[in-house]
C-alpha cells in the first residue's frame, strides 16, 4: 500500500469518526434510539415473579433437560461470574439469564435469530448466594434450567 493510499484511508476513517461524533453530539444517535425495545419494567423489576411477568407475560416455568446451564457451583468473585446457556429446544426465540437473589433479577435477554445459534455466554454479577436460572422461550412457553451458586467473600467460603 502506498503512502497516498494510507493517507486517504486515514482521512476517510477520521472523517467517519468525526461524523459519528457530531451525530451523537447533535442527538441524532443515542442509546435510547438503539434500545427501542428495552423493557424497563422487566429489567427494573425487584422480584423474580415481577421480572417474569413483565418480561415474559407469565411466571409458569417448565424445567427442561434440553437446556444446559454452565456456571461454577462456587463463585469466588460475585462481581464477575461466567454463565453459558445453550439449548436444543425447537423453536427457541429467546435465551435469558435471571439471578433470583439479585436486587433486579433479570440479568440478560437475548433475542435469537435464524442463524441456528442457540447458545449465549456472558458474565453476571451475583450479589449473594442464590439460584441462577437459564430461561428459554420457545413455542409460547417458558423452559428453565436452574443452578444454585454459592458466592464467597474474597474466596473464603463465607
Amino acid at each position: 500500500m502506498t503512502i497516498d493510499a494510507k493517507r486517504r484511508l486515514f482521512l476517510k476513517g477520521s472523517m467517519a469518526a468525526a461524523s459519528v461524533g457530531m451525530a451523537v453530539a447533535a442527538g441524532l444517535l443515542s442509546p435510547s434510539r438503539v434500545l427501542a425495545n428495552w423493557n424497563a419494567e422487566a429489567f427494573g423489576a425487584e422480584s423474580l415473579d415481577d421480572a417474569l411477568q413483565h418480561g415474559f407475560g407469565g411466571t409458569a416455568l417448565e424445567d427442561s433437560d434440553k437446556i444446559e446451564l454452565d456456571l461454577p457451583d462456587l463463585a469466588e468473585n460475585g462481581a464477575s461470574v461466567p454463565v453459558r446457556v445453550s439449548t436444543t429446544l425447537d423453536g427457541a426465540e429467546t435465551i435469558s439469564v435471571l439471578a433470583a437473589k439479585n436486587p433486579t433479577p433479570l440479568a440478560a435477554r437475548y433475542q435469537l435469530g435464524d442463524s441456528g445459534v442457540r447458545s449465549v455466554a456472558m458474565r453476571v454479577k451475583l450479589g449473594q448466594t442464590g439460584e441462577v436460572i437459564g430461561l428459554v422461550q420457545a413455542n409460547g412457553k417458558l423452559y428453565a434450567a436452574r443452578r444454585s451458586v454459592k458466592v464467597t467473600a474474597g474466596g473464603c467460603g463465607g
